[in-house]
């Protein structure tokens, strides 16, 4: 069974609960789901990764969680080379910010691109002026995701 990793980076929890509610929809569709919201470098690279999703929150002026900084900083600095993952994104923002709405999302996902990863498709940028609850959005984005990527594997 292929390993799909939800990596999370959350502040208070929203992206947390946007991993926890698309976990079904990929078991579903034949994964083998883990979701880490501790991420580290290793979670990604230590072990087989088949495909990745990364849900995460903007803080303060367009920054990365906490929780989620040490993953992005080893990657940078260690440079592992992801030639062969692929994933997914879901960037959760407001878009009262102006130009930093969803920066931390968009930060990311440059940073793995940087790296060789292949992103599937679109990245999903939820706004919180627009929508209560982000899983409103990502629930059928996700399925979206899984049957246009073709990633159904069961």
């Amino acid at each position: 069974m292929p390993m799909l990793k939800i990596f999370v980076g959350t502040m208070y929890g929203g992206a947390l609960d946007v991993a926890e509610q698309v976990k079904p929809l990929f078991e579903e569709a034949g994964y083998e789901v883990a979701i880490f919201d501790q991420p580290t470098l290793d979670d990604l690279i230590g072990s087989p990764t088949d495909l990745a999703l990364f849900c995460v929150s903007t803080t303060g002026s367009g920054d990365l969680p906490g929780n989620i900084v040490p993953f992005a900083r080893d990657l940078e600095e260690q440079s592992p080379g992801l030639g062969g993952l692929r994933y997914g994104l879901i960037a959760l923002g407001d878009s009262s910010y102006g130009d930093t709405f969803c920066g931390a999302g968009r930060h990311l996902d440059a940073l793995l691109e940087g790296q060789g990863a292949q992103r599937l498709g679109e990245r999903l940028e939820v706004d919180a002026m627009e929508t209560f609850m982000a899983d409103d959005e990502a629930l059928p984005w996700v399925e979206q995701w899984i049957d246009t990527q073709q990633l159904k594997v069961a």
